[in-house]
């Protein structure tokens, strides 16, 4: 499916356009959309680039109601984390209705034009943002975020506190990972269990493409084990989302304790 994915994605350089072919492609449920979009997150983080105009082919598209939640999810967190401006052509009547719905809810201009030609035109007379970096400003200092990291050398757990935390956008969420890796390579030790404190933590959507790329990466390069404890109802429907298609177990607990107690499971698993 990966290669079906990487024939309806193309990059025009000179048009500074990501083309998302979804012509004809059949979303049947939550696993293929997020697949999809992970395939998507992971390309344009290979690009070189962090933003993109999106255009985007919706000719013969056909979204079961069992992953619309997943592809509007989705579709606003990419849109926000790397778009200049998303144009859609040749949508169904169907299609149309939905995305404009959306957009009237979520208050973005849909741009649906009847063929590429009138979507490209419109693509020309959008601004870019390319050169300008990402436009955010940092939300915490050092100081918070040493706060929030500790180490336990006896058990190997790095516990990391997101609680009564906002990830804004990705220069927090930039912010914060760098923090992390930092100080593990500090550590002297370059594999930990991680234990997640997500107690009235926020990801804001324009955060969460970054989230999930830095948390992604930290896991493959430093994990033994990642558990989560206390995540919200929104933050934990959107954890288990994305593990849905990823090679990872959300383990999600309601506890500190209950999350330890998993780590002693993984440990034990180890040396089993």
């Amino acid at each position: 499916m990966t290669d079906d994915f990487a024939n309806r994605l193309r990059f025009h350089d000179e048009l500074q356009t990501l083309e998302a072919d979804f012509s004809d492609f059949h979303f049947c449920n939550s696993v293929t959309t997020n697949r999809f979009y992970d395939f998507i997150e992971d390309s344009i983080a290979a690009s070189g680039h962090r933003y993109w105009f999106f255009l985007v082919n919706l000719h013969g598209l056909q979204i079961d109601p069992i992953a619309w939640p997943a592809y509007a999810t989705r579709g606003k967190a990419l849109n926000l984390a790397h778009s200049m401006g998303t144009v859609r052509f040749d949508a169904s009547s169907e299609t149309a209705a939905r995305v404009a719905s959306a957009a009237q809810t979520d208050h973005f201009d849909p741009n649906l034009f009847n063929c590429r030609e009138e979507a490209i035109a419109r693509l020309k007379k959008l601004p870019s943002r390319r050169g300008g970096g990402s436009g955010n400003l940092s939300n915490y200092g050092t100081d918070e975020l040493v706060s929030r990291l500790s180490f336990d050398r006896a058990t190997s757990v790095t516990e990391a506190d997101f609680s009564n935390f906002t990830f804004y956008h990705s220069r927090d969420v930039d912010d914060f990972y760098d923090h992390i890796e930092a100080r593990i390579g500090d550590s002297g030790q370059d594999k930990w269990f991680f234990l997640i404190n997500y107690e009235n933590c926020t990801i804001e959507p324009g955060a969460w493409v970054r989230f999930a790329h830095r948390g992604k990466l930290l896991n493959k390069a430093h994990s033994l084990g990642s558990v989560r404890f206390a995540p919200g109802s929104e933050t934990e429907a959107d954890i288990r989302m994305r593990a849905e298609s990823q090679d990872f177990r959300p383990n999600i607990r309601n506890t500190r304790d209950e999350a330890l107690a998993r780590i002693a499971e993984l440990r034990a698993s180890e040396h089993a």
